[in-house]
């Protein structure tokens, strides 16, 4: 009877243990039903003759690229958005089928890969033009390519004048389609009068550019250059296609001018321990912050290898039953520590939020260190867990 007891703790045990193992202490929670409102928002922002090519870069700004690309093609997405070879081949590996375009330019020894998972890269030159008709016909395939055209954001893109030639070029490469255009846009998420002059500037060189593509009798494919902020603030950018990013994951890039959206991500932890510091003690590296009276610290697992910002040390705070208590002392690799006061009511294992959900989101924690809420969210590593949730059908 005791060995039958004996077995059955065990086993309790051993799930728990492997929950907790998967479960780390710092997790990242993402609200797929957030994800979706949002997508939703901007559908019907721009109307749904429009197609939508969602960025999943940069492992989809730290929200997991393959769950949010399935989740992108479940919504009506038309296709996706790479920053490189290695992100397009991570979603082929995981089953995503649709078009994926490849944003950055590639080396000539990533091509094969290029042709291989049937990527569509945006191209700028009529070097790396032939390098791709070469590998495609060597294939014996047929490779979609988008057309990059610089009208003022001075990266990827060939000069305007140039377009026509290298529109040409593809076309008249059998192993090529001509499959769409773009531009990006450089200042399309600021609401000043110099702002939105350039980028009506830009668009209007883009319009014109197009009008001279089709002058040599080409089509220009799918055209697209509205990002976030041209979504909120400059609709004669829509065209055929948009391409939102930061809008999509819950923040505003251009304030009340755009779609209603909430954050996506929340940055949780645990309080991992609790211990009394008294007046005049110091607290973390570089003791720069000293105690003003006796008081109590938690300490959360939580730092900047984490993704929690080192600049928010000292300005930042953590929301823990449902009070919000400062951050002290410098911000360490893999923890931080909050003064919870005197005669605080908080126990250890306790529920920490650091950004989202009861805590300000990371667009305030991004203004607070000056930053934007694109490098908060993509800095959470990969040791963090993503927890996905959904509410709702």
């Amino acid at each position: 009877m005791k060995k039958s007891i004996y077995f059955v703790n065990y086993r309790a045990f051993f799930a728990f243990f492997m929950y907790n193992r998967a479960m780390r202490a710092t997790r990242a929670i993402v609200r797929l039903d957030r994800f979706l409102g949002n997508f939703k928002a901007i559908q019907e922002r721009v109307g749904p003759e429009r197609r939508i090519c969602v960025p999943v870069k940069a492992d989809a700004y730290g929200h997991g690229a393959t769950e949010i690309a399935r989740l992108s093609v479940e919504a009506g997405a038309f296709c996706l958005g790479v920053a490189d070879v290695q992100e397009g081949m991570a979603l082929r590996k995981d089953g995503i089928s649709v078009p994926i375009l490849l944003f950055s330019q590639s080396l000539p020894a990533e091509v094969p890969e290029i042709i291989k998972n049937g990527l569509s890269p945006l191209v700028s030159d009529g070097e790396f033009v032939e390098i791709l008709a070469k590998s495609a016909a060597d294939a014996g395939i047929r490779l979609q390519v988008h057309l990059k055209i610089d009208t003022g954001m001075g990266r990827m893109g060939c000069i305007p004048a140039e377009a026509p030639i290298l529109a040409k070029k593809i076309a008249a490469s059998k192993a090529l389609e001509y499959a769409g255009t773009a531009t990006h846009l450089a200042v399309s998420d600021s609401a000043a009068p110099e702002d939105r002059a350039f980028t009506e500037k830009q668009v209007l060189i883009f319009k014109e550019t197009l009008e001279k593509i089709r002058a040599v009798g080409l089509e220009p494919g799918i055209v697209h250059a509205a990002n976030s902020g041209a979504i909120a603030l400059h609709p004669e950018a829509w065209f055929d296609m948009v391409r939102p990013g930061i809008i999509l994951y819950g923040y505003n890039p251009a304030g009340n001018h755009s779609p209603e959206v909430e954050p996506v991500m929340e940055l949780r932890t645990n309080v991992a321990l609790i211990k009394q510091v008294k007046k005049g003690e110091t607290v973390s590296y570089g003791r720069l912050w000293t105690a003003p009276n006796d008081t109590t610290i938690a300490v959360l697992p939580a730092g900047y290898a984490d993704g929690l910002p080192r600049l928010a040390s000292n300005k930042w705070q953590a929301v823990i039953g449902g009070k919000t208590y400062p951050l002290v002392g410098r911000i360490c690799m893999d923890q931080c520590m909050a003064d919870l006061g005197p005669g605080s009511n908080v126990s250890r294992w306790d529920e920490a939020s650091i950004f989202g959900g009861p805590a300000p989101s990371a667009a305030i924690l991004a203004e607070r260190i000056g930053t934007i809420p694109y490098e908060i969210t993509c800095n959470i590593n990969k040791r963090v867990p993503r927890v996905y949730t959904r509410e709702g059908p």
